[in-house]
């Protein structure tokens, strides 16, 4: 008789199990919304929380590998079997061209939360005809990295704020820089490589390559792109530079033994440096950047307009982008925030070992606040690539004259691709 009742007892609980699945399962409003990210793009934990906060989605999230940006390239050439919501890195304008395959998020609701971003940021997403294709995720202020005790051993000054106002200008950086090797011995160079000057002068500025219209400007004395190139040629030309090509195996080797003093990056730069030179815990410290604020990288959220379920969408991207979740996934995976109140907030104070107790969350901030709105065009990556190819060969000897002329011609020929 037990064994009777126990029975029936289980197989009330498996049946309370099944129709409790089913029931879920059949929700006829339940809409499944397909997400393509990038491991480390957006907060696993918060995907996972989507289903919580609305139940009638279900968050079909895919982590693609590999070649992301080619693969999203050929589901749009295909036009078919696209996911719901795509992540963005910040080659969003060169998706400017197929903007008509994704939805105009300010027709879904943008408007009503676009003072809560940072303008610049916002911008990015928006295309010179002002239809909005992609919504903020994280951002990539950029400042100075640089050893504390090499700078004090040079004689330099040591504290963020001194650091910054004697070296404002990338010229009085690379005058610095000159007395720090002279006082080292030459043993420790002033910074890594041409490339990231540079790369980090364009990012301080808002006319690179290309106005709204597409026109290329960069022969313009507007454009940032001859004054970068200058100025990394004469950071070369000094012997500032120590030809490591950053995140390089050479690069993490020269960062932890001490040949490098400094350079200027991105604040996801933090995580790299920290894994690749552990045995300099405590010596660096970050100040802003020489030659003002800028950014580089952060990422972006769109509709495919594929998907079914572009409102749903919407509300799934704008909850998970919100002020609150930001700060969160801060704190998750350092997905430096696009929204200014979580920028904000206490952890952006919070002080870090590695950094001498330094707070740099306090300096990023501020980059951040001060980035200019800059407009990229759709070929800005094959035009950095071409110029930036160009560099290295002056690092390794070439005539820099000759190979600014070959730089701009190569530049000229892609543009008529």
């Amino acid at each position: 008789m037990g064994k009777t009742r126990m029975y029936i007892f289980w197989l009330l609980i498996v049946v309370f199990m099944v129709s409790g699945c089913s029931s879920n399962s059949s929700n006829p409003n339940q809409k499944t919304l397909t997400l393509w990210y990038w491991n480390r793009g957006l907060d696993d934990k918060l995907i996972q929380a989507v289903q919580k906060q609305f139940p009638d989605v279900r968050i079909n999230a895919q982590k693609i590998g590999g070649d992301f940006k080619s693969k999203l390239k050929t589901t749009l050439a295909a036009g078919s079997n696209g996911p719901d919501i795509v992540a963005f890195n910040d080659w969003v304008t060169e998706l400017f061209p197929s903007a008509d395959r994704f939805y105009d998020l300010y027709e879904l609701g943008a408007k009503d939360i676009e003072p809560d971003y940072l303008d610049w940021k916002w911008q990015f997403g928006v295309t010179p005809e002002g239809k909005m294709i992609a919504m903020p995720i994280d951002t990539g202020p950029t400042a100075l990295f640089y050893r504390e005790d090499l700078f004090s051993q040079a004689g330099l000054p040591t504290d963020p704020e001194e650091v910054h106002k004697q070296m404002g200008t990338w010229e009085d950086y690379f005058k610095a820089g000159e007395k720090l090797q002279q006082s080292l011995g030459n043993k420790v160079k002033l910074t890594d490589n041409i490339g990231g000057i540079y790369t980090q002068i364009n990012a301080q500025s808002d006319k690179i390559y290309f106005d709204k219209k597409d026109d290329f400007i960069g022969e313009s004395s507007d454009s940032s792109m001859k004054k970068a190139w200058d100025l990394a040629v004469q950071a070369s030309q000094m012997g500032l530079i120590a030809n490591a090509n950053s995140f390089t195996s050479e690069w993490n080797a020269a960062m932890n033994n001490g040949k490098i003093a400094s350079f200027v990056g991105a604040v996801w730069c933090k995580q790299i440096l920290m894994d690749a030179a552990p045995d300099t815990a405590g010596k660096w410290r970050v100040a802003r950047a020489p030659g003002g604020d800028g950014n580089n990288g952060g990422s972006f959220l769109a509709i495919m307009k594929t998907s079914k379920h572009p409102k749903e969408s919407f509300e799934v991207m704008k909850w998970l982008m919100n002020p609150e979740n930001q700060v969160t996934a801060f704190k998750d995976i350092n997905l430096f925030p696009s929204a200014t109140q979580a920028l904000d907030a206490p952890v952006m104070k919070e002080k870090e070992d590695f950094f001498g107790g330094q707070s740099t969350g306090e300096i990023f901030t501020e980059s951040a606040r001060n980035v200019k709105p800059a407009y990229f065009g759709s070929k800005y990556a094959n035009l950095n690539g071409i110029v930036t190819r160009e560099l290295q060969s002056v690092a390794l000897g070439k005539d820099p004259n000759t190979a600014w002329a070959a730089a701009l011609k190569r530049v000229k020929k892609e543009l008529l691709r």
